[in-house]
């Protein structure tokens, strides 16, 4: 299958299980996965759970990782691979988060890592070997700008945003 068929087919699947699984559940639904605070006084640490979650997508939505990380010098294939660890480290460090937070909402947050992390290589595996960072940057911004459905990161954070908002 060809590789952008597949990236495709991915964003539409993971669009489609954020919309059913987190924006639009029915009220029962609702009742059996709403984050529900185990015990008094611990919705704080699931509202800052949800704030970590949105600095998170913040950080790894790809133009503002490409903003953060300097090119210069760098192949793009070493570009490919500081970009890559960089989401890994930021959603390493907040991993403890997920048991604060929904299942369908860790998992959707999940997806955009995978998401970004599969454009990356998709992108870093078409590019001429003698590629510079600068030009992979450019190269990932491009396909980003000329991707309709490449709004994955806002879903994600339109759902924590209605998460946190229902503990309040």
């Amino acid at each position: 299958m060809d590789n952008s068929l597949y990236l495709i087919l991915l964003v539409i699947v993971v669009g489609v299980l954020v919309y059913f699984f987190v924006i639009k559940r029915t009220p029962d639904e609702k009742k059996t996965t709403d984050a529900k605070p185990a015990h008094p006084g611990s919705t704080g640490l699931q509202l800052q759970a949800y704030e970590r979650m949105a600095l998170l997508v913040d950080r790894i939505t790809l133009p503002n990782l490409i903003n953060r990380t300097p090119h210069t010098g760098l192949s793009a294939r070493d570009m490919a691979h500081v970009l890559t660890r960089s989401i890994r480290d930021e959603f390493d460090y907040n991993i403890t988060q997920q048991i604060y937070i929904t299942p369908e909402t860790w998992n959707a947050v999940k997806n955009l890592k995978e998401k970004n992390l599969l454009i990356i290589n998709q992108v870093t595996s078409v590019m001429p070997q003698e590629a510079t960072g600068l030009d992979l940057s450019k190269a990932l911004l491009e396909f980003i700008m000329n991707d309709p459905k490449n709004n994955q990161h806002e879903l994600v954070s339109e759902a924590l945003g209605y998460e946190a908002k229902r503990l309040l």
